[in-house]
């Protein structure tokens, strides 16, 4: 007898903090922006022209998303992406496609009587 295999049940509230990160188009950028490689606020302020309080607040959503991680240097931080971090979103935005075998529509009448 074949034992079917079942992916894991989505952790929502780690998905929600994710999907949550990645719903900004600031927050996009920043992320297109780090994709060479680390980069120092100001770089991303000049290159995105945001007031420092808006990226400060951009950057913080991403980095408690655990999306992006910042080094200090004097004065100035650096951000880059923390490796494995977009291969999570992607595992979790696959966890939550239909399951193989799933009927596409539901019958009405076995619920809701």
């Amino acid at each position: 007898m074949a034992t079917a295999v079942r992916t894991a049940t989505p952790d929502l509230a780690r998905a929600e903090a994710l999907f949550h990160a990645l719903s900004d188009a600031t927050r996009l950028s920043i992320l297109e922006m780090l994709r060479d490689g680390e980069r120092c606020v100001c770089e991303l302020q000049d290159e995105l022209d945001a007031a420092q309080s808006r990226l400060s607040f951009h950057l913080r959503v991403l980095k408690e998303a655990g999306l992006v991680t910042d080094r200090r240097d004097g004065r100035w931080s650096h951000y880059r992406i923390v490796p494995g971090a977009l291969r999570e979103v992607h595992d979790l935005a696959v966890a939550m496609q239909p399951r193989k075998g799933a009927l596409p529509v539901r019958d009405s009448r076995s619920c809701c009587l």
